[in-house]
């Protein structure tokens, strides 16, 4: 048991009193303290993160055997391939679940037996730091809240959010175009509930202050377990008032101030991570003043990369990485080019003309890749997301397929690689993984292209034969060991994106102790360089860079020598 000290508690009532208004009671504050009064704090503070943070992304079962529990059997692959490599483990969402791939949670305190138990949880913890999924915006149609609520009795009879039908929500913004309201029989009649991402996945109603005390003990469970970076899934449309566009409201802003603040108050080493799909400015807002995120995903990096690879003009990304901060203290980016999710077409407006969007739309599609649209207010559809492998995404430009996709894909790697923030690799990245067409037909959902479960035997296989795979794996393998021992890697070392012409995208990370200047050419062809002459050593291959050619897709880590 701990007590929490007074200037803690005066902090979180004044962010439930912001949540909640006039409708605050002492109650509430009271009852959260009681949550927090169970748990375990860890006292001791270190880094939040430093140049040797390498993330992976996966699936518990994205690796698997037929004689153990998948959560063993990725722990052995990971500990046998990527031990050097990773600092962390973010297990996509592992408990038991009625759809979207684990993001319809039936049970958010249990592990899915199907995967394994806590305590493959925690064995995992002895090698990698974990990340977990908090997914806040919504429960299960298949979960016991929300049977109680269709019963209108015990523990989740009011933790799901109803509307009348005939109330105008043309201004609510959606990531679909299913319905926003799904009828449901209940004790007391038919009730139209809040359904954001599709019938199954039902809108957890946040304005109930004892659901917001349910979930703070849901989060300080997963930490309890060993968890230390928390993705806030869906985070952006946790509250809702009719009326508005239900994204970004003051009140989710605070409830991620909140849930930093209790964290921290556990285990100052705590991370908390957003996951808001949305265009770049209203991405950054979620670092508030620097009490709200401690990282953001950079969602406009996967499509502006794509789209630097596929025409060879780096002048979109480029005005883009200038236009970032500088992020000093517990601020830092979380870097990838993908994920579970399809690449985000949305993160891209105010960043790409429409037509070079367009373009690179039926580009996709030509490489074989599936297209999800959203709802917009107007009653229009508009692109959501491109679902295709980002290894397959690079088979080619805006000329069509050609015999460069490794190259290409590895100087995608390596751009990600370099920018101010925290990698991370998707599993499917890393294997250089095809896209999934047989899942597809199997599941009728566009996002299973890039969610392919491989059985163990047959990745090693591809891993070690004469295959793309095996060379974009032990590419990455090295230079991630590489990146690690340079010190102007470090997630906060200064950033500056640097003119060398449109066919080349350039930066310079710096320390005191070091400079690397990252040469990038985005071309299907040579291009020539001037390197400036106190840069005369290149990390990537090991030599003396005395050259002024690039090869195409050729990437530099320059140092001085």
């Amino acid at each position: 048991m701990i007590n929490p000290d007074t200037s803690f508690i005066k902090k979180i009532e004044s962010r439930l009193k912001f949540i909640y208004k006039d409708k605050y009671e002492k109650s509430i504050l009271s009852d959260l303290i009681r949550v927090i009064s169970t748990y375990r704090i860890n006292s001791s503070k270190g880094q939040k993160w430093n140049e040797k943070d390498v993330v992976l992304i996966t699936y518990g079962d994205s690796v698997k055997t037929d004689d153990e529990a998948p959560l063993q059997t990725l722990r052995t692959f990971l500990n046998e391939k990527l031990n050097e490599q990773l600092t962390v483990v973010h297990i996509l969402p592992f408990f038991p679940y009625s759809s979207d791939d684990g993001f319809s949670v039936i049970d958010f305190r249990e592990v899915n037996p199907e995967l394994g138990d806590w305590r493959d949880f925690e064995d995992l913890t002895k090698d990698y730091d974990l990340m977990a999924d908090l997914v806040i915006n919504h429960a299960s149609s298949k979960s016991q809240w929300f049977k109680n609520f269709l019963k209108q009795h015990g523990t989740g009879k009011d933790y799901f959010i109803t509307e009348d039908p005939e109330t105008d929500l043309s201004q609510v913004t959606r990531p679909r175009s299913t319905p926003l309201l799904t009828p449901y029989e209940t004790a007391n009649g038919t009730r139209h509930v809040w359904t954001t991402f599709s019938a199954d996945q039902v809108d957890l109603n946040f304005s109930n202050p004892d659901l917001l005390v349910e979930m703070m003990d849901i989060l300080l469970g997963y930490i309890d377990k060993g968890a230390r970076i928390i993705r806030l899934d869906a985070i952006a449309f946790l509250w809702k008032v009719v009326g508005t566009t239900c994204l970004h409201l003051p009140e989710t802003h605070e409830v991620v101030k909140l849930m930093r603040d209790v964290a921290e108050f556990i285990n100052p080493n705590t991370i908390i991570l957003t996951e808001t799909n949305v265009p770049n400015k209203e991405n950054l807002s979620y670092f508030g003043d620097g009490d709200e995120a401690h990282m953001v995903y950079q969602f406009s990096l996967p499509p502006l990369l794509l789209h630097a690879l596929h025409t060879g003009n780096s002048s979109y990304l480029t005005t883009w990485a200038k236009s970032l901060p500088q992020l000093d203290g517990e601020k830092t980016f979380f870097n990838f080019t993908a994920s579970h999710d399809g690449i985000g077409v949305r993160p891209l407006e105010g960043l790409l003309p429409d037509d070079e969007k367009n373009a690179l739309v039926e580009n996709m599609k030509g490489f074989g890749g599936r297209i999800n649209y959203k709802s917009n207010p107007d009653g229009s559809q508009s692109p959501y997301e491109l679902n295709i492998t980002y290894f397959d995404a690079l088979k080619g430009t805006h000329k069509g397929e050609d015999r460069l996709q490794t190259e290409r894909f590895l100087a995608s790697q390596i751009c990600m690689m370099s920018l101010a923030g925290v990698p991370a690799f998707y599993i499917h990245s890393l294997t250089a993984t095809p896209n999934y067409y047989e899942g597809v037909e199997k599941t009728q959902h566009n996002r299973t292209i890039n969610r392919r479960k491989w059985q163990l035997d047959e990745l090693q296989n591809v891993l070690s034969g004469d295959t793309p795979q095996k060379k974009v794996f032990e590419a990455l393998q090295k230079l991630i060991l590489m990146r690690k021992k340079q010190e102007a890697f470090h997630p906060n070392a200064i950033q500056e994106i640097l003119d060398f012409g449109t066919d080349l995208f350039v930066l310079q990370r710096e320390t005191k102790d070091q400079k690397i200047l990252v040469i990038i050419n985005l071309c299907d062809e040579e291009k020539e360089i001037e390197i400036p002459v106190e840069f005369t050593y290149d990390l990537i291959s090991d030599s003396i860079f005395d050259s002024d050619k690039l090869k195409a897709y050729q990437c530099l880590w320059m140092v001085k020598s």
